[in-house]
């Protein structure tokens, strides 16, 4: 299995996976890699950043910031942004999306849980979610 970065004509970056490089050339040369976001065929790999070393970081006493630490940051942030901005409906999810989705309620900004078989009947109705991990908080409590 071989992973390319890929891009599309409009500029959206994906990721494509295929058996090996001469699946990706024959899909490339019938136009079957399409963007998931444009849904244009118009291709060509890119340069992954995976490989690419970078310089290392001078000396300088101070720990730089890790990726782990950013990325942790940045799902905080999130976190709180949807804690802030959206009506926790719990298990009523599905019920409750439903009822937006149809005109029973006004619509708002929803969150709570799901499972797969109310996922399934959302995607069914046509009905577009999100599915986000909510990290727990770790501190203790005062």
């Amino acid at each position: 299995m071989i992973v390319y970065d890929l891009q599309c004509v409009n500029g959206h970056r994906f990721e494509g996976w295929f058996e090996d490089e001469n699946v990706y050339k024959e899909q490339d040369k019938k136009a079957l890699i399409a963007c998931p976001v444009c849904h244009v065929s118009a291709v060509t790999r890119i340069p992954s950043t995976f490989g690419i070393k970078s310089t290392a970081h001078p000396s300088t006493g101070s720990v730089p910031v890790s990726v782990d630490s950013e990325l942790a940051e940045f799902g905080r942030k999130v976190s709180e942004f949807i804690e802030k901005n959206f009506d926790n409906v719990g298990c009523g999810f599905t019920k409750e999306a439903l009822k937006i989705h149809y005109g029973v309620v006004e619509p708002r900004n929803i969150r709570g849980t799901s499972t797969p078989e109310e996922e399934k009947v959302l995607k069914k109705e046509g009905i577009d979610f999100i599915k986000f991990p909510i990290p727990s908080n770790s501190e203790p409590e005062a």
